[in-house]
């Protein structure tokens, strides 16, 4: 499965779990577990309410408190936004941490709340020249924004392994209100979670992406695997904020998709392709190595060529996995003195294959076993025959092998 974001109006964290939920309405209930887990008090509520903006439908969601809060200090009580909670309005990450690590989570839940979290105690504390445990959360403190990001871990973590993208994020414009006055939009923390995020100016001024919902996007975004190129739509959802914006709804819209797996036995790879005429045979075999041992690198392959000026090149075929096809670049410029790569998706037929180890004799040998048709045909790992000394006694192992 794959979801793409498609930021409309923005990035909040409420927006996020709002449109997921519209999508994926099963998980309600798990969210709202997950977040009481967490330590919501009773008090407070999470509510999932339809919602509508311009032409287009679907959900919010909302922590509300229901009840006044038990001695001192002033109640706060709002139906309609967000609760606003003094007794957790100012709370340094190592308290939030502590009760998160406390709490009775599921272990991949924890993980994911405590990346985002982590996240946004970095990026304030690089901005108020703080440590990462002691920089105090102001508004991020609060529980609307605390059960925001374990509901959007729990969702996380539920949907896994899916892949995930997000659209342009749009920057916005302005100043923004907080705990430590004006600030610029987008917030100073918001500016260092977007770091190698893509992001758009549509003209609409005001906070566009909270430091909440940019950490979000973060997380989504370093998690393993990439969007299949064919895909079949499944499903949407919106979630809305609160803000109503000029001209366009101010929604998160969440796309799902299942991936159209190829039938039978074919698969589909990537090929990564290029030459090299200024690296040393020996170096260059070190650093073939180092890329053949990535575990999605499915080939290596070197032929030698004439390249230009007449110069002995070597020229590479990588096969991977196509959602590791950035790593495995990078690895392939980090290990040769090549300054191009060409990228190549291919389909491929394979035979079903398996290996088992057979006793010839006091000696085990690997063998990989192919299925063709009718019968099955194996040949022996050469691996396993690498200290047996003599050629004509490393054929006679493999042959008894392979006929096993």
């Amino acid at each position: 499965m794959h979801i793409h974001l498609d930021p409309v109006g923005g990035m909040a964290g409420d927006m996020f779990v709002a449109a997921m939920l519209d999508a994926f309405p099963a998980l309600e209930a798990g969210v709202i577990n997950a977040v009481r887990a967490a330590g919501l008090p009773d008090r407070f509520r999470c509510d999932l309410i339809a919602h509508a903006d311009h032409a287009l439908t679907g959900k919010r969601f909302l922590v509300v408190e229901t009840a006044p809060r038990e001695g001192p200090g002033p109640a706060h009580q709002d139906h309609q936004a967000h609760a606003h909670d003094p007794e957790h309005g100012h709370k340094p990450f190592s308290v939030i941490r502590s009760a998160l690590t406390a709490a009775p989570l599921d272990s991949g839940v924890r993980d994911h709340a405590l990346s985002i979290f982590t996240a946004l105690a970095e990026a304030e504390a690089q901005v108020h020249g703080a440590t990462t445990d002691t920089v105090s959360f102001h508004e991020l403190g609060e529980w609307d924004s605390i059960a925001d990001i374990v509901a959007a871990a729990m969702i996380i973590h539920a949907l896994a392994p899916a892949t995930w993208t997000v659209g342009p994020l749009p920057l916005g414009a302005g100043f923004v209100k907080s705990a430590h006055g004006l600030l610029p939009v987008p917030a100073p923390a918001t500016v260092l979670l977007l770091r190698g995020l893509v992001v758009r100016d549509d003209g609409i001024g005001g906070e566009r992406v909270t430091p909440t919902g940019a950490a979000i996007a973060r997380r989504l975004m370093s998690l393993p695997g990439a969007a299949p190129r064919e895909r079949r739509m499944r499903s949407t959802g919106l979630g809305f904020g609160t803000r109503t914006l000029p001209g366009v709804s101010n929604c998160v819209r969440a796309l799902v998709f299942d991936s159209t797996k190829p039938t039978g036995r074919g698969d589909q790879v990537t090929s990564i392709e290029f030459e090299v005429d200024d690296q040393t045979p020996e170096d260059l075999a070190i650093g073939l190595d180092h890329v053949r041992a990535h575990p999605q690198v499915l080939d290596v392959l070197q032929t030698p060529g004439l390249g230009k000026k007449g110069r002995v090149a070597i020229s590479v075929r990588v096969l991977c996995r196509p959602e590791a096809e950035e790593g495995v670049a990078d690895l392939c410029f980090q290990e040769t003195t090549t300054l191009g790569l060409r990228l190549l998706d291919i389909r491929r037929h394979t035979l079903p294959r398996s290996r088992r180890t057979v006793n010839v004799g006091d000696r085990r040998v690997d063998t990989k076993a192919a299925e063709r048709g009718s019968h099955v045909t194996a040949k022996a790992e050469t691996e396993s025959l690498r200290e047996v000394a003599g050629h004509h006694e490393r054929e006679r192992l493999r042959r008894a092998a392979e006929q096993q």
